[in-house]
């Protein structure tokens, strides 16, 4: 930095110049959010609309600050979604909280790159409590490795590496060294109805193309199945489970699952992008019965939680696993790495990345044990609410069997169930997100929105019978 940017960072000018940016944005986020629960849902311009707001050439000269923030907020509003609505049911999307959301405030204020713990280490402090506290509150070892991601495809991703390194090892095979080609061909064994973002996941970490096991009618993996194809065939394997389908909610039978996988020398990683929080409340934990045997899990802060985008969490029960196959060291990184205390890069793919933990850190501070425990509760009562309320409307039917967070329901057609979908998105009072299930077009109601209770499920469905057709 040379002296003219000192003086420039020290001019009295430039804090005034945040000051009153910061106040632009104080104002516009306050009026946002006290707006969310009223506003229609849906945008109401496309991405072209804003493109034309925001201006499409590139000036010659720049515009000052504030008047940046005020174009932003002005051109984009009209294209935003509003999914911190407690309406808002679409693709398994929280809310923000607002401690988390104060929180991700500081974050960006701070502006830590946050991958060394003696570096930043007052919000490395904060993530690693949010880790330790995660892990209690959902019942998996307290000697387990966090790390915090974008999001659950990447917690995925993260499990998988350290999944496939690590069988590879164990069958004398260093993918370290010697990197996939050559080693003994991985068997990655996944149910019938996993998520999309498992294949998606397991195809950036060189797996492949997952082979397939049975699932029942709610997307169940049938332990028989699993057991018959760990049979069929040689070499390293790593085991998939889901806790919480996308459809129905199901949870695998995760005890008998992972008993399975491990008497074949399997891995077995569970993705709970939603579901593994159903492990914090007493009320829902039989649905993971068995979770804690497994070797690795993912889940997301940004769903059940409620905070900000993005966080996603990778856990691994074996740090060394997750160390060997995420960490790197370089001479000029301020290392400080043990058995105890490792760097934040050393659970990740990133190096360079936001303090993101932070957030979840505020949310679990700020609700404490037993405010999680009703959050969850709360969802999966909203979600029960919901489905007896639609079942009760002419004509519509509830596919699922309603265990945690998931309802799906539909028309006696599926020109009818879209039409009736677009309607109650247009509408703009609730939104449900389409899909297809068994065949089937659904109206998939993903409960996921700390603010959701009572009321505003009686305001979903009076919207959802409204939108009949």
């Amino acid at each position: 930095m040379d002296a003219a940017e000192v003086g420039h960072m020290a001019d009295p000018s430039w804090g005034e110049i945040d000051r009153a940016v910061l106040a632009l944005v104080h104002e516009r986020a306050v009026e946002w959010r006290r707006g969310l629960a009223d506003r229609p849902i849906a945008p109401r311009v496309d991405a072209e609309d804003v493109k034309d707001a925001l201006g499409r050439e590139l000036p010659e000269n720049g515009e000052d600050a504030e008047a940046v923030v005020a174009r932003l907020a002005d051109a984009a509003e009209p294209g935003i979604m509003a999914m911190g609505s407690p309406r808002f049911y679409g693709w398994v999307i929280g809310g923000a909280q607002p401690a988390a959301l104060g929180a991700d405030w500081l974050v960006s204020t701070w502006d830590q790159n946050t991958a060394m713990r003696a570096v930043t280490p007052g919000v490395v402090a904060a993530e690693e409590l949010a880790a330790e506290w995660i892990l209690d509150l959902l019942g998996l070892p307290p000697t387990a490795d966090v790390g915090f991601v974008t999001g659950a495809t990447m917690a995925n991703f993260t499990c998988l590496v350290a999944a496939r390194d690590e069988v590879l090892r164990r069958a004398g095979w260093d993918a370290a060294v010697h990197g996939l080609a050559g080693g003994p061909r991985i068997r990655l064994l996944v149910g019938a109805e996993r998520h999309d973002t498992v294949d998606h996941a397991a195809r950036m970490a060189g797996l492949g193309a997952p082979r397939v096991v049975d699932a029942d009618d709610q997307g169940r993996i049938a332990p028989a199945a699993l057991a018959a194809a760990l049979t069929d065939g040689e070499g390293p394997a790593i085991v998939a489970l889901q806790a919480g389908n996308l459809h129905s909610g199901a949870f695998d039978p995760l005890a008998e699952s992972i008993a399975v996988a491990h008497a074949a020398g399997a891995w077995v990683h569970v993705d709970g992008a939603f579901g593994l929080w159903a492990a914090a409340s007493p009320r829902t934990r039989q649905l993971t019965e068995g979770l804690v045997g497994a070797d690795s899990w993912a889940t997301d802060a940004h769903k059940t939680l409620s905070v900000p985008y993005d966080c996603g969490v990778a856990i691994v029960a074996d740090p060394r696993a997750l160390r060997a196959a995420m960490g790197m060291s370089a001479a000029y990184l301020a290392t400080v790495a043990s058995a105890d205390h490792a760097d934040p890069h050393d659970r990740v793919p990133e190096l360079s990345r936001r303090a993101r933990g932070v957030p979840t850190w505020a949310a679990l501070r700020s609700m404490g044990r037993a405010g999680t425990v009703a959050l969850v509760d709360r969802l999966a009562r909203s979600a029960t609410l919901i489905a007896a309320g639609l079942a009760e409307m002419p004509g519509v039917e509830v596919l699922n069997d309603v265990v945690f967070t998931q309802v799906c329901a539909a028309l006696d057609t599926d020109e009818r169930t879209d039409a009736w979908a677009d309607a109650l998105r247009t509408a703009g009072e609730a939104f449900a997100s389409s899909s297809r299930w068994h065949g089937r077009s659904v109206l998939r109601f993903s409960v996921s929105n700390w603010a959701t209770d009572d009321d505003e499920v009686a305001r979903t469905l009076a919207a959802a019978s409204r939108a009949l057709p």
